[in-house]
């Protein structure tokens, strides 16, 4: 038995010829889905004997086979971010102790600079069909290691059980009610765990057809969604605004679409209420972290709180903890901790950081918010984003909501900046929307003290143009830098 292959030869052998994987160069089948994976896992067994294998491929369909290939070979999967610099991705791949890796011609120097060999996916060369025995695993064995952002000092590789992804999946199709006859669009790097799981492993384990856009286009991805009606569309909330402030895009655009899902980033609310008056689909927030195997909680259309990020999945909880990892009054804020199928086995070659994260069972996220009497989880910040202005403790997202009120803004970040007077001092980096009318700083600052209190309202609000994003679209807050106010 193995919990993530089954489902592929279930497909495989039931409705082979059922639409799996497509891209703009490949269109593959279950039956051939799986034929290509078995091939390329042979290859991958003659030409390595570790444990990891690493998969450096764009977006695409041939990623997706790439994953499965790994599997099928009896190896854990190491998705890698092709935008990394060559010193960064030498350090993962060291760090994974990996000498094999799954890439594409484009990107075969970067890996061998990083000190692997890079086994290109070449199309009749590499990607030949055949037909291997599907290997046991146990529910414990490692299946993947997704190296994290690294936001602060080194990626972290989190190691990822075949049972962490199996049961996140089958959690999180559960919950809105997913099907085979579902169509999905894969817009989301698939070495982001979120697009690991919800826009690779959660269609394919249905049986359900999914489209992959390797460079996200808002008038492309309505295109998809129109001709192949698509009517699964998960993605972060920085994709949808971009959908909305697409003035031509209408209902008619996405004729299919019934579900709509947001996370890896906050949801301003504008950009919530504009999607559902504009596509007429309830956009439903959810909430992951790449130690939970992702997908923590998340709205659904029976169970929907606007400005949450939902109940927790079926087999997880969420409770919010004080300083001394005790468990809180519903409403009162604290660190979010999980408990239950998703917590990862920890960190790679990591065991101090393991230990902090997971404590007695329990994952501590660094997240900060409540959950209400009702089970609905509400995200303040992240704990090493706080500020303290004069001695008060102030969360970025909670000013960031405030400015994304504005009509005017399409896009907010707040960062804290040194002060010798106060400690701290919040200042704002904001979008404006296109065609907005005009707006200037004090502007901003005024309709932040009429929703903050003084000493939340940002010292300055630079206005600009786009804010610096990674990979999946979350702004980089890192990269913002501004000076110290004066006065």
């Amino acid at each position: 038995m193995h919990l993530l292959l089954d489902p592929i030869d279930r497909h495989a052998s039931d409705r082979p010829a059922q639409p799996a994987a497509w891209d703009q160069s490949l269109a593959l089948t279950f039956a051939q889905f799986r034929g290509l994976s078995c091939g390329l896992a042979g290859q991958i067994a003659a030409q390595t004997d570790r444990p990891r294998v690493g998969v450096l491929v764009p977006t695409s369909a041939a990623a997706a086979v790439s994953i499965y290939a790994c599997w099928y070979a009896g190896r854990a999967v190491v998705p890698l971010n092709f935008l990394l610099a060559p010193a960064e991705l030498t350090r993962i791949v060291q760090d994974a102790g990996l000498d094999l890796v799954l890439t594409i011609d484009r990107f075969a120097p970067l890996v061998e600079t990083a000190g692997a060999r890079a086994l290109v996916l070449a199309g009749n060369q590499t990607l030949v069909p055949a037909d291997l025995p599907t290997p046991r695993a146990d529910e414990r064995d490692i299946a993947a290691v997704i190296y994290t952002s690294g936001t602060a000092g080194e990626p972290k590789g989190v190691c990822l059980s075949v049972a962490n992804l199996a049961r996140n999946v089958a959690a999180s199709i559960a919950a809105v009610h997913m099907t085979p006859d579902d169509v999905f669009i894969g817009l989301i790097p698939q070495f982001h765990a979120y697009g690991f799981t919800t826009t690779t492993l959660v269609p394919l384990s249905l049986g359900a057809a999914v489209y992959y856009l390797p460079r996200f286009s808002p008038l492309t991805a309505a295109e998809i969604c129109r001709e192949r009606r698509v009517s699964v569309l998960i993605t972060i909330a920085s994709m949808f605004g971009a959908l909305l402030s697409t003035k031509s895009l209408a209902r008619a655009d996405v004729p299919a679409l019934r579900l709509a899902v947001s996370g890896g980033e906050p949801l301003p609310l504008p950009v919530a209420r504009g999607f559902e008056q504009r596509f007429g689909v309830r956009l439903l927030e959810g909430y992951g972290m790449t130690e939970a195997s992702p997908v923590v909680s998340l709205n659904t259309h029976e169970a929907y709180r606007l400005g949450s990020v939902g109940r927790p999945l079926d087999g997880i909880s969420v409770t919010a903890c004080d300083a001394a990892g005790r468990a809180v009054a519903p409403g009162e804020e604290g660190e979010l901790t999980i408990r239950g199928h998703g917590v990862m086995q920890g960190y790679l070659n990591k065991p101090e950081q393991t230990s902090r994260a997971i404590r007695d069972g329990a994952l501590f996220t660094g997240d900060v918010g409540h959950v209400d009497a009702d089970g609905f989880v509400f995200i303040t910040g992240r704990a090493k984003e706080m500020m303290i202005v004069g001695g008060e403790n102030v969360y970025p997202s909670e000013i960031e909501r405030v400015l994304l009120q504005h009509p005017s803004i399409s896009e907010a970040a707040v960062i804290g900046t040194r002060d010798d007077i106060r400690g701290e001092l919040p200042v704002a980096f904001v979008t404006l929307m296109p065609d907005a009318p005009p707006c200037d700083e004090n502007a901003l600052r005024a309709f932040c003290r009429e929703h903050l209190a003084g000493y939340k309202v940002p010292r300055r609000v630079y206005i600009g143009g786009d804010l610096p994003r990674g990979p999946t679209g979350k702004i980089l807050k890192r990269a913002l830098r501004a000076p110290a106010p004066d006065g």
